[in-house]
């Protein structure tokens, strides 16, 4: 994957918040000149333009213009439903305030006999107050890379709780080599969901209604990040942050936290010496987990004509399987947004068991509802504890506070 805005978008709160009201079908065919205009972020990987391209131009029933969006495809797009009717159709994830601004439409009626064959984690973090408006387009996932002749050379089992990845990552820290790098702040921007999970706990509660970490359980997970910071053997200030390989490539550290999407770079290096794990449960009553999340084709509602946009994203994102798994799969490691895609795209070795965490232990990495005043005051209360020692309960108490306050806004 290369730099810039790309397919680990997800992993951030992206804060789009729509602004403008619902629009009308005129019935004409897509835009004013009859043409669908649908948009794409740029992404990394080379051949991703081209494809998406070739898609549009096969479809039957209209003309579909594409349009490649480099740089801040975030504000841009904002500014776009604002203001009108293009682009008809687009890729993001969804937002509650689009939803509730009447900005999107419900896409419910596309799936039909194949709504099973999706990933249900994709489905419910596309889906507002029980209806979707996001056809998920692929998979990204995060693991726990680990080198087997590292940990065995240490006597270090793969670590399948929180207690034994901080053991771990203290006993790998031997000549020259961390324990474990999850980012140059110490793991707080990507582990912050993992480790509510890790407690059995989520961002929000389970009506959606309030925060979900109102719990002491929290406090004593984020400790762990904390107990990690202690043990010195996090890795900090690589040459390149978590999303990229190469201080497991390098062989800077034994662990590392980072994307599915880098898994051919790191078996190219390390070969057959390479194992991968969902992030580890707190204890018996907590759960192993994977972040799972995905850019979704959406309708905008005040396309000229939302039938037609509607139609061709259901070709594209329902029907055209080989579509779909070309676009996850011929571009770099992802997976199909289907389960019976995803099954068949990586069926061996470390590619293999990410599929089954993703399906067993797949977790939304943003709910749509979650706000993201709410993600910066969990956030920076997460930081404060695991970088300052700060007191995990009462600085988890004042986050509660804010995103109580912040979810009863919507």
């Amino acid at each position: 994957m290369g730099t810039g805005v790309n397919r680990r978008s997800f992993l951030a709160v992206a804060g789009l918040l729509g602004l403008a009201a619902c629009g009308t079908n005129t019935g004409r065919g897509g835009s004013a000149d009859g043409t669908l205009r649908h948009w794409y972020h740029a992404y990394g990987e080379d051949g991703v333009q081209d494809a998406v391209r070739r898609y549009a131009a096969a479809y039957p029933d209209a003309k579909v213009e594409v349009q490649w969006n480099p740089g801040d495809y975030d504000s841009k797009l904002l500014t776009a439903l604002q203001n009108g009717a293009v682009p008809d159709v687009f890729e993001a994830q969804v937002k509650v305030d689009w939803v509730r601004q009447k900005q999107v439409v419900e896409l419910d009626d596309l799936l039909g006999d194949t709504r099973d064959d999706f990933v249900r984690t994709l489905l419910e973090a596309q889906t507002v107050d029980g209806r979707l408006y996001g056809i998920p387009q692929a998979i990204d996932t995060q693991v726990l890379y680990y080198r087997p002749s590292l940990l065995a050379k240490a006597g270090v089992a793969p670590p399948r709780s929180l207690d034994e990845l901080v053991d771990a990552a203290a006993r790998l820290n031997t000549g020259g080599v961390r324990g474990l790098f999850a980012g140059n702040d110490g793991g707080v921007a990507v582990l912050t969901g993992p480790l509510l999970w890790s407690a059995g706990l989520d961002f929000l509660s389970a009506d959606g209604n309030g925060p979900g970490f109102d719990d002491p359980r929290a406090a004593t997970a984020f400790g762990k990040l904390r107990a990690l910071h202690e043990g010195g053997g996090l890795l900090l200030g690589a040459p390149t942050d978590w999303a990229d390989p190469g201080a497991f490539v390098d062989g800077l550290v034994a662990m590392q936290w980072t994307g599915l999407w880098n898994l051919p770079k790191i078996t190219a290096a390390h070969g057959s010496d390479v194992g991968v794990l969902p992030f580890p449960r707190l204890d018996a009553a907590g759960a192993e987990s994977v972040p799972v999340g995905a850019f979704s084709a959406m309708v905008n509602s005040r396309s000229a004509d939302v039938e037609a946009a509607k139609a061709y994203v259901k070709w594209l994102w329902v029907e055209k399987t080989e579509y779909q798994t070309e676009f996850a799969t011929a571009f770099g490691a992802h997976l199909p947004a289907r389960a019976s895609l995803a099954s068949k795209s990586l069926d061996s070795g470390p590619g293999k068991d990410i599929v089954g965490f993703v399906t067993s232990g797949g977790r939304i990495a943003s709910p749509p509802r979650w706000p993201a005043a709410a993600n910066t005051a969990l956030s920076d209360a997460v930081s404060r504890i695991a970088r300052s020692g700060a007191d995990a309960s009462g600085e988890l108490r004042a986050a509660v506070e804010t995103a109580r306050r912040e979810i009863g806004r919507r």
